[in-house]
Parts: C-alpha cells; sequence; structure tokens
C-alpha cells in the first residue's frame, strides 16, 4: 500500500486502505441497484389510533429474509417551515412551549400542510400568522425527513427574503413569541448544541453553506 493509498481517520484508529483517487461518490437511497435487495414488503396496514394531527399505523412486513414482523409508523401530513432573513441580516425566530418537551424551544416558523395545500403556499401562509411578516421573495431550501425511523413526516424548508412586516394573526391555540437574532449568532448557538429543533439546525445551516458558496 503506498503512502497515497493509505488515509489514517485519527478520531477511531482506523486505517481506511482506499485508494485516495477511488473514494466513492454518493449515491442517494433506493438509486443503487443493491438497495432493492433491503427492501421490506408491506403484507398488511391498519389504523391503531387516530389523532387530530398524526395517525399511529401498525403494519405486518416482509423482511428481505423473508421473515415477517409488525412495524408501528406514524403517518403525518407533512410541514413546511421558513427561514425568514431581514434586510439588515437577522433570522426570524418564533418562541414556543412544546408539550412533549416540557419546555419552550426556540425554533424556525412552520406548521403542517392541509390537505392538498402546495409547501410553497403553506410556508407563506405560517410564516405571516406566526411571525407578522410576508416576504417579496422566497425560494426552496432542501426537504428532511425529520424521524424516519417510524415516521412519514417531511418538512419542506425554504428561504424567505424581502420581508414585509403587517402583523401576526396566530391560531386560536397557537401562542408565540418572535425573536429577530443575528444569523452567525444562530449558526453559533446551532454548532454548540444550544439549538435542538431539528428544522432549524437544518435551516440555519443551509443557509450558511449558501451563503459561503456566494
Amino acid at each position: 500500500m503506498t503512502e497515497l493509498d493509505a488515509q489514517i481517520v485519527e478520531d477511531n484508529g482506523v486505517v481506511d486502505e482506499q485508494p485516495m483517487d477511488e473514494e466513492p461518490s454518493l449515491v442517494l437511497g433506493d438509486e443503487d441497484p443493491r438497495d432493492a435487495e433491503l427492501h421490506e414488503k408491506i403484507l398488511s396496514e391498519k389504523t391503531a389510533w387516530r389523532g387530530k394531527i398524526l395517525d399511529v399505523r401498525s403494519l405486518e412486513v416482509e423482511l428481505p429474509n423473508g421473515r415477517r414482523t409488525g412495524r408501528d409508523i406514524v403517518r403525518h401530513p407533512g410541514a413546511a417551515a421558513v427561514v425568514a432573513l431581514t434586510e439588515s441580516g437577522k433570522i426570524v425566530l418564533v418562541r414556543q412551549y412544546r408539550t412533549a418537551l416540557d419546555r419552550v424551544t426556540v425554533e424556525i416558523p412552520a406548521g403542517k400542510l392541509d390537505p392538498g395545500e402546495d409547501p410553497l403556499d403553506c410556508a407563506r401562509r405560517e410564516l405571516h400568522e406566526e411571525t407578522g411578516f410576508t416576504p417579496r421573495r422566497i425560494r426552496y431550501l432542501t426537504t428532511i425527513a425529520t424521524t424516519c425511523g417510524f415516521c412519514d413526516e417531511v418538512i419542506h424548508i425554504y428561504l424567505a427574503t424581502q420581508l414585509e412586516f403587517d402583523g401576526a394573526d396566530p391560531d386560536d391555540d397557537e401562542f408565540v413569541n418572535v425573536d429577530l437574532v443575528p444569523l452567525q449568532e444562530l449558526i453559533d448557538a446551532v454548532l454548540d448544541g444550544k439549538i435542538e429543533d431539528a428544522k432549524t439546525v437544518v435551516g440555519a445551516l443551509a443557509l450558511d453553506a449558501i451563503g459561503h458558496r456566494l
């Protein structure tokens, strides 16, 4: 093995013997021919519990080795979220109490999709309802599967700029405070592990990455 063929991964003390000029390229899920061997076959699905926002479904599946087992899956309508950037370089954040965590979290504005709703329309609606801001420009950033181990929820994340403020209009059961925070301060909080909300982490880092490419 030549010096060029060896790469030492110091964190784990592992030697990667793959030649530097033969590093594998990224192949997305279900695009690699080997992925077909990993698929499970859904044999049956029934509602175990139906809620206001989501359903829990009980599935029987056949594994790649032919064995049968059960899966509990949360079905969610999906959501849209917005990284809203002011002209002064600040990010619009909302503070709201999350019952599941029993504490207030700091997040980018977001909300679930109505049946048949375009995620872009949802993003505009939620931004205005929660913060009072309306964007003159909005563009798609990325989509994340929040907890794909047991839930099919995906969140579509957008970047909103050229903001105009005309007053928030939250839902009757929605109580939020709004902060305007410098982007770098948000990035530092994310990297320090102080922001735990997944969509906010991804949205902030995506915007930061775009800024470094410009």
